[in-house]
């Protein structure tokens, strides 16, 4: 039943992740529209073999027209069955894999402990975001400007649904991540969760998604979801979290 669940309430019904963005119903395809800094992407999509390849091209036409490269986030029970090499001939690129894990927040085991010497840090403020983004930094490499900015004007416009942590140890930050609310649904999503080498292999990664499932549990919501890279599904499985599809996000041209 959980799939079900959050194809409708995550997907079909998606509201808007971020102030100043937007959801559009055009009949067979659920998109978020926004600005550069936003995420631009395709939810949710129920196409049959005749059709899919024209909603591809209006896709690519429509976002191109605004000026934006997209994402088509992929599932794999996503129809029809060939939708991934439909993407890649209209010139998307897969980026890696992910597998979505749902687990319900009653049953999860959550009495991982923090390390001794470390404090977890809610994020309210810009300087709570630098903290988050240099763990990111340092614990993915790349730029963190996007999530910086999503974050910042999540704070500022919509606090009540978004949470973040930040692991400092000795005065450092060691150890960050985010949760995503969404009202009206009963599903919270855990983002962004990384340690830097250093901290690694210490139990700071359950922590943190035992803080967020808490916060989550004290705020009405069921289950936490998550696009689990690799190295985090075992330990998410190990807290009770189940592996329900595979999601793969193919980026434009």
């Amino acid at each position: 039943m959980t799939l079900p669940l959050f194809d409708l309430q995550m997907r079909r019904q998606a509201r808007p992740d971020a102030p100043g963005v937007r959801v559009e119903w055009t009949g067979s395809v659920v998109r978020q529209v926004g600005g550069p800094e936003d995420w631009n992407g395709i939810l949710w999509s129920d196409l049959d073999a005749a059709g899919a390849d024209a909603v591809i091209a209006e896709q690519l036409a429509f976002y191109g027209g605004l000026g934006r490269t997209f994402e088509w986030k992929l599932y794999s029970h996503d129809r029809p069955s060939d939708l991934a090499e439909r993407l890649t001939a209209a010139g998307f690129v897969a980026d890696e894999a992910e597998t979505l894990m749902v687990g319900r927040i009653g049953e999860l085991n959550l009495s991982e402990q923090v390390p001794g010497g470390v404090e977890l840090r809610p994020v309210r403020d810009a300087a709570g975001v630098e903290l988050m983004t240099a763990v990111h930094e340092q614990a993915f490499g790349g730029d963190s400007s996007l999530v910086r900015h999503q974050l910042l004007t999540q704070l500022a416009e919509r606090p009540g649904e978004v949470e973040a942590v930040v692991a400092m140890a000795g005065g450092q930050p060691v150890s960050a991540a985010r949760m995503q609310l969404h009202p009206g649904t009963e599903f919270a999503s855990l983002w962004s969760g990384g340690t830097v080498a250093g901290w690694r292999g210490r139990g700071l990664y359950r922590a943190l998604v035992a803080y967020r499932a808490r916060l989550a549990a004290a705020r009405g919501y069921h289950f936490l979801q998550v696009d689990a890279a690799p190295t985090s599904r075992p330990i998410l499985a190990r807290l009770g979290f189940a592996a329900l599809a595979t999601t793969t996000p193919y980026l434009s041209p």
